[in-house]
Parts: C-alpha cells; sequence; structure tokens
C-alpha cells in the first residue's frame, strides 16, 4: 500500500476505472457471443453499438473494433 496522498489516490481510480472499463468490455463479449448465437438482426444492432462504445471509451483500439464488426458481419452473412 503506497504512503504518498497522490499514489494513494492512483491506486483508487484506477481500480475504479478498471472496473469500468471491465463491465464495458464484458458487456460487448455477452453481445458478441448473443449475435453468434441467435443471428437475430436487434441482437446485431447491439453488440456493434456495443463495441462502438468500448471503441469510444478506448477500451478496445479501432483495428480490433473494425475486425470485431466484420467477423459478426462475415458470420451473419454467412447463415442467410
Amino acid at each position: 500500500m503506497p504512503n504518498i496522498k497522490g499514489a494513494k489516490k492512483r491506486v483508487k481510480t484506477s481500480n475504479k476505472r478498471r472496473e469500468s472499463n471491465v463491465a464495458v468490455k464484458g458487456a460487448m463479449k455477452t453481445a458478441i457471443k448473443k449475435v453468434n448465437k441467435t443471428g437475430e438482426v436487434a441482437d446485431l444492432n447491439n453488440s456493434i453499438k456495443k463495441i462502438d462504445k468500448a471503441l469510444k471509451k478506448g477500451i478496445i483500439k479501432k483495428n480490433t473494433a473494425a475486425r470485431k464488426k466484420s467477423q459478426i458481419m462475415k458470420n451473419q452473412n454467412q447463415a442467410k
């Protein structure tokens, strides 16, 4: 445990941000799994929305988001 006041604050804020990031990333992964399982348009839109939200918050990188969206769309088109 840190002794310096700024370091203590940094531990608190980093833990808070980590929890938020884990929640957003988990919701994104769940949405992707759901759309791959069901294949519904509403689930597709929701998963793309979650990917974009994670990208906007800086949790995933631009190319990762593009790759995930591409994989989802590829799976959707093959299922038809």
